[in-house]
């Protein structure tokens, strides 16, 4: 028997990174998680992205620290800019500064040691804040760097950058994910959980969450701030 092909799986601790690392593990990749401590508002999402990888049985999850809040320029890395809790229309005051472009670097730094050719990430085009590193464009433009810059790239040993939900809407995710077994009451998408984890359910993340569950049919299983209740 062959062993199974290595793959870097980006895993925030929210829902679409779950789900990505579970399609990942469907399509038979050994899956080595790896999450990205920048510096955000809250830590609970390293903690809920911990314990989707040992739920989904990676092979390895490792964290990284990379310091964002030092460059800052986020309602997600400075705790003086306040989260939106109303809609927003352009690019949002969440989006970080060249965050997936970093992240995906780590991903495929990782990848190159492991030698695998193959690097999962959860972003979405049509269900998301409207964050530029997660169109379609960026993944391609992205994986023609990752050709050029890595020894691996230019001997011929391209990585590929799946993001199998790019296209999905936050319905279509959930309905994959619970076929392929995500417990999303382990995920944290909130912009500004509290220390356990627990979701405000007024901010950008939070309502398309929510709606995405209400579209899907699936009960919320998201874990909500007591004080707090989700606004429509």
């Amino acid at each position: 028997m062959s062993m199974p092909a290595p793959a870097v799986v980006l895993l925030s601790g929210g829902l679409d990174s779950a789900t990505t690392l579970a399609i990942a593990r469907a399509q038979g990749f050994a899956c080595y998680a790896l999450s990205v401590d920048y510096g955000q508002r809250h830590i609970a999402e390293i903690a809920a992205a911990a314990a989707v990888a040992r739920a989904l049985e990676a092979r390895e999850h490792r964290v990284m620290r990379v310091d964002l809040a030092g460059i800052g320029g986020s309602a997600l890395t400075d705790p003086t800019r306040a989260v939106p809790e109303t809609p927003t229309s352009g690019i949002p005051v969440t989006y970080v500064p060249a965050r997936n472009t970093i992240m995906l670097s780590l991903a495929l730094a990782w990848a190159e040691v492991l030698q695998s050719t193959d690097i999962f990430v959860g972003v979405n085009a049509i269900d998301f804040s409207g964050y530029p590193d997660c169109r379609p464009a960026f993944i391609a433009a992205f994986e023609q760097l990752a050709a050029r810059a890595t020894k691996a790239g230019v001997e011929g040993n391209a990585c590929r950058i799946h993001g199998p939900l790019i296209s999905s809407t936050k319905a279509e995710i959930i309905a994959t994910g619970m076929r392929l077994g995500v417990d999303y009451g382990l995920t944290v998408s909130c912009y500004q959980a509290d220390a356990q984890g627990r979701a405000c359910g007024r901010c950008d993340s939070c309502r398309i969450r929510r709606a995405g569950f209400e579209a899907a049919g699936v009960p919320d299983s998201t874990r909500y701030q007591a004080a707090e209740s989700p606004r429509p």
